[in-house]
Parts: C-alpha cells; structure tokens; sequence
C-alpha cells in the first residue's frame, strides 16, 4: 500500500499539472514547468533550452529560487524567472548534456566534480525541441525520473496543443490571435528597462535594442488569383512564407496577418539595420522562381515601437508606410520615421490598424 507521504506527493503532482494545463500562453506554461518540476526535485535552479526546426538554439529560461530572511526574521522562498539574451556565453558543460539529449533523444548526466549536470528532451512533432537541465549532488533515481517523464510527456502534449492554436493553418506562422501577446511581452520588456537603474556609463538594461513593427504585403496578389486560381495563390502564400522563415534571423516574430499580409517584429540596435534585415527578405522573394507563376515581389513598412506609443498605432504607422511603398511602384520598403523626417508624413496618431 502507498504510504501517506506517497499520497500527498501524488496529489501534490497532480494540482501542478492541474494548475499547469488551466494555462493558455506557451511562455507561461514554460516557466509553470520550471516551477513545477523545481520543488519536485529539490532543487533551486531548472533550466529549459528551446531549438528552432534547424536545431539551432532559439531561447533560454532559467528558473532561480532562493531562500531569504525578511526583516521580521521570517525566511521566505524568493522566485525569479529570466530569460538569457546572450545564447552564446553558455557553459561548455551545458553545450554538451544538452547536444547529447538533443542528438541520442533520451536523458543524458554529465558529472563535474560533486555536481551531476542532468538533462531531460522535450518532444514536440516526433522532434527534440528542447531540453530541461538541473544540476544537483547526485543522480535521478527511478521514481523521479518517472515522474519527471511523465510530467514532461504532459507539457509537450499541451505546449503542441497551445502553439497549433496560436499559428496560422496554412503557413505555420503565428496568427493574428497570438499578436496580443507578444505585444504585452515587449511593452512589459520597454517598462523594465524604463524603470531598472542605469550603469556607470548612464545606461540601462536592454536599452541598445530597438523593437521594429514591419507590415509586408505580395504584391498583386488578386491578379495571381484571379490568372491562376486560389490553390496556385495558396502556394504562393506558403513558398513566400518559407522563404521569410528561412531568411528572418533566429528569434524574429513572423505572423501571418490575413490574406496576403504578414507582420514581423525583430529586435536590433537601429533603424539602418532592420531596414537590412527587411530588404534581405525582399530581395530573396524577389529573385525566386515560383512555380508556374514566376517572379513576385512584396512590398513592406516599418516603424520603430516605443513605449509612449499604443502598440496598434505602432503597427498602423507601418501599414501606412506599406501603402506609400505600394504607391511609389511596389517592390520596396518605407521606413514610417524617414517619410515623417522628409516631410511626407506628419508625425502623429494615423488612426487604428484593424488588428482584432
């Protein structure tokens, strides 16, 4: 018979996965994993390690808890969520459990010194996707690698779920509904960065980077579907959003945005690089050959989000430099700020883009 214990860890399990599967955001639902599985195996620091479809590491999560005395005397249980930017300073042994699990599929430990560095695959679409690691003084036993197999099994399942609901059927891009999200994602990052205190030199945190809000459109796209029929039309939907997924760097934010439409967000220093990073996708659309059809051409605007800036008229600043682009011949990209700094357009709100 299972003794008490065995029953409150077991009904303890089963409110984590109770609480984790009530969630509807696949960010929070990582960092519920992390919280879960922390406690579970006493341990004060997971990790998840995401990969792109080219098995290139996209993103990193860290879960750290801590324990702290307040100024009553009482100890408390800090937790913190971070998410690592610089995916190239990670630790060699790190690199290496993780490729492990990534290449046999299976669980992996590497020991250094006293420490066994552990790492676990997260499966998605018959494809490693991912890993989570922690480290700890000794190795998993079998009933906690049960259940660490079982609670993983459990997140892949509901993460697949979640992410087909957040992208477009025919594409595979995010759709319009996941937007929002991400939307609330960067003007939380704008906030932390407006209120974290400067360094040394006067800066803060994150503040080199810039979020650019692109609107792209094919161009002629009617005239494609009324020449060749809606499933040649479809066709070129999915190549062109191909050739953007393949050319957008790692980490860029493509959605399908309705019709022949597509926003991308990208993160970079200045506006001369991201007007780079979006002629690079247009000139690769417009030296393929698409089957039957030939040569097409997009045309796109793009504005620079700020945090006094609604995020919706970010995206319809963009939108309006799109159809300048589409006035001016097609086969181009606008950049809002440098029309409103050559006189074209007056800066100011330019009414709501119809996101939702």
């Amino acid at each position: 018979m299972a003794s008490q214990s065995e029953h409150g860890n077991m009904s303890s399990l089963l409110g984590k996965l109770g609480k984790m599967t009530s969630i509807r955001d696949t960010e929070l639902l990582e960092q519920s994993l992390l919280k879960t599985l922390g406690p579970l195996l006493g341990v004060l620091d997971t990790s998840l390690y995401r990969y792109d479809e080219r098995n290139l590491l996209l993103r990193v999560l860290h879960h750290h808890r801590s324990r702290e005395v307040d100024e009553h005397g009482v100890m408390r249980m800090i937790e913190r969520i971070e998410e690592v930017r610089n995916l190239e300073a990670l630790p060699d042994i790190v690199t290496l459990l993780t490729d492990h699990v990534r290449m046999l599929r299976k669980a992996c430990t590497h020991r250094k010194d006293s420490q066994y560095w552990i790492g676990y695959p997260l499966n998605g679409c018959d494809e490693v996707c991912g890993c989570f690691v922690f480290q700890r003084d000794h190795e998993v036993s079998p009933a906690e690698d049960a259940v660490i197999r079982s609670v993983l099994e459990v997140f892949s399942n509901y993460y697949d779920l979640l992410d087909s609901s957040q992208r477009d059927q025919l594409t595979g891009l995010l759709n319009r509904q996941s937007l929002e999200r991400n939307f609330e994602n960067i003007w939380r990052i704008f906030s932390e960065q407006s209120i974290s205190p400067p360094d040394e030199y006067g800066r803060r945190k994150g503040s080199h980077l810039q979020y650019w809000f692109a609107v792209f459109d094919i161009d002629n796209f009617k005239s494609i579907n009324d020449t060749y029929g809606h499933m040649i039309g479809d066709e070129v939907l999915l190549l062109a959003s191909r050739l953007m997924t393949s050319t957008f760097r790692q980490g860029d934010l493509i959605y399908r945005f309705g019709g022949e439409e597509f926003v991308v967000i990208v993160a970079t220093e200045e506006a001369g690089h991201a007007r780079e990073i979006f002629e690079r996708v247009r000139r690769v659309i417009e030296t393929y050959s698409f089957p039957q059809v030939g040569r097409v051409t997009i045309s796109g605007g793009f504005s620079r989000a700020r945090l006094d800036v609604l995020p919706t008229e970010v995206l319809s600043r963009a939108d309006r430099a799109l159809y300048k682009a589409k006035e001016d011949g097609r086969n181009r990209i606008h950049e809002y700020e440098a029309l409103v700094a050559a006189g074209i357009f007056k800066d100011g709100p330019v009414g709501e883009m119809e996101v939702f």
